[in-house]
């Protein structure tokens, strides 16, 4: 590992111990900053409600750390906006977010688009099949950016277990994010969940950065952070334990793709032909192909779009 990088890793890894809540309420209400919780949810009736409902009771009622919480529907065919609405969460569905710019499916479309719904300062962004869900997940990751101006962004980091067995989890992590990471961008070689769908940022620094569409938009934002505030203005905490729906071996494969393309593109910066990605299924007459697009496209900085200057800020 580079010098730098372990300095940094030594610095700029805490633990959510390391910020007891009424020290981070404390600074807020010092600053005036106000946080935002976003959740990009698709089909995820069975989680959604108690994640709200967590951070309802814990960061709103009990401690007013949070100032809103916005689940963004990118299409769900289950019930999952009214699961989150009945929770306490404000729901927005992903089409009526810049209807100007028809939406294209994928994770980092959702987060581009929630910076125009969302007024707070700082914004963290919550997955939403999280399983046993703590709001320390919420507390443990805005905590350094409300006690310290030096830190823009923040990544939860945590144990993924995998099928009973601990640290197994993280699969596309540790044989495709990781390798690219520690080979290209050295400087990023300490965070241990570069990929994790839980972290928050500055709306200063999201709102200039590209979003990748796809599963790429986690790698291209640090990437894109690190050169844009450099590295000692990102950081990680501790958070325990993530627990979530696993996907497949395929599933994983193309979100491989995706990652690698949103890498390829950061070290080109060049026209290049729209992938694909070919796999195989077993069928009635043997192996069959199935050959997937791989995401490419990239929203641009927030700041570049007409609507997001002129929003309503409530």
């Amino acid at each position: 590992m580079l010098e730098e990088a372990e300095r940094w890793l030594s610095t700029r890894s805490w633990s959510a111990a390391d910020r007891p809540v009424h020290q981070i309420l404390a600074a807020k209400q010092r600053t005036g900053q106000s946080v935002s919780v976003v959740l990009p949810a698709l089909d995820e009736e069975e989680t959604v409600g108690d994640i709200v409902a967590v951070i309802v009771h814990d960061l709103v009622r009990q401690i007013p750390l949070v100032d809103e919480i916005v689940v963004v529907d990118s299409g769900s065919t289950d019930r999952t906006s009214e699961v989150a609405a009945a929770a306490g969460a404000r729901v927005v569905h992903r089409d009526a977010i810049l209807p100007r710019i028809p939406a294209v499916p994928g994770k980092g479309e959702v987060l581009w688009r929630s910076l125009l719904v969302t007024t707070g300062d700082i914004v963290c962004f919550i997955d939403a099949d999280l399983r046993e869900f703590s709001s320390e997940f919420v507390s443990g990751i805005v905590g350094p950016l409300l006690t310290d101006p030096g830190v823009d962004l923040v990544k939860a980091m945590y144990d993924r277990p995998l099928g009973g067995a601990a640290g197994q989890g993280g699969r596309v992590t540790e044989l495709m994010a990781r390798p690219l990471l520690n080979m290209h961008w050295p400087q990023l070689a300490g965070f241990v969940q570069p990929l994790g769908g839980e972290y928050a940022a500055r709306r200063s620094l999201l709102e200039q950065l590209p979003f990748p569409v796809g599963y790429g938009v986690e790698l291209g934002m640090l990437v894109d952070a690190l050169h844009l505030v450099g590295l000692d203005a990102l950081a990680q905490v501790d958070v325990g334990v993530r627990k979530h729906r696993h996907q497949d071996g395929q599933a994983l494969g193309r979100m491989s793709a995706a990652i690698y393309r949103t890498a390829q593109l950061r070290l080109a910066r060049g026209h290049l032909v729209r992938p694909s990605l070919t796999q195989f299924e077993r069928g009635g007459d043997g192996f069959e192909p199935r050959t997937y697009s791989v995401d490419t496209e990239e929203r641009p900085p927030m700041v570049e779009i007409a609507e997001y200057a002129t929003r309503k800020v409530a």
